[in-house]
């Protein structure tokens, strides 16, 4: 299994990228958000990969961040949900969004995506509710950028994410829903809180998403 893959992008196409690893074109098909992130032709970059294997064909899908291949994954265990149909849902909303939209039962946002109908999108919500909260634990680190050292290279198993890389706001969700779930709450009832709170402030700093959903989860009357 081809893990991650860095090296140089040799040409664009409006679902896939060619890129370039020390000589060996590798054609990794990509959602449309990540598309319009990646480099010009000639440009360096890095994604995590997994591996499509059909009796008829091989195909290659890149992500930039662990999570991202994970929700994607996950989609594709879903009756009626193909490749096509989980890189139009990553592409639509994003791997924080798609995290959100599960974790609080939002199925009407899943229906953005091209191709994605009401029932569908409820059988998303349906069948991957449970595995928000593991999938939101992980955290959204992106992996390094390719320096000359680097680039040209296939990993067979993707790297985990490196602790010491910068923050981000899915990392702030991923430590709000450790200590909630520390604190005794459920994971689905946690995660679907810090989501209603990091809908209300995206950027907030952990702290705050935890005090945000501990209002949510208190007793009402």
């Amino acid at each position: 299994m081809i893990g991650r893959i860095a090296g140089r992008i040799d040409y664009r196409a409006s679902d896939h990228v060619l890129i370039d690893v020390r000589g060996v074109g590798y054609l990794v098909h990509c959602s449309d958000r990540t598309l319009s992130a990646l480099p010009g032709v000639g440009g360096q970059t890095a994604l995590y990969t997994d591996l499509l294997v059909r009796e008829d064909i091989l195909q290659l899908f890149g992500f930039p961040t662990l999570v991202e291949k994970e929700w994607h994954r996950l989609l594709m265990g879903v009756q009626g949900v193909g490749a096509k149909a989980s890189l139009a849902i990553l592409g639509a909303l994003g791997p924080d969004g798609v995290s959100r939209a599960i974790a609080i039962g939002d199925w009407n946002s899943i229906t953005a995506a091209r191709g994605v109908g009401a029932k569908t999108a409820q059988r998303v919500v349906n069948e991957l509710k449970d595995k928000a909260p593991t999938v939101m634990a992980m955290g959204a680190t992106p992996p390094p950028a390719p320096d000359s050292a680097e680039a040209g290279e296939v990993i067979e198993m993707a790297a985990p994410a490196a602790k010491t890389l910068p923050r981000t706001d899915a990392s702030a969700q991923a430590e709000a829903l450790s200590a909630l779930t520390n604190l005794g709450y459920a994971p689905g009832e946690a995660a679907g809180a810090i989501a209603q709170a990091a809908d209300g402030t995206p950027e907030a700093a952990t702290a705050d998403l935890i005090r945000a959903a501990l209002r949510r989860l208190a007793p009402k009357g």
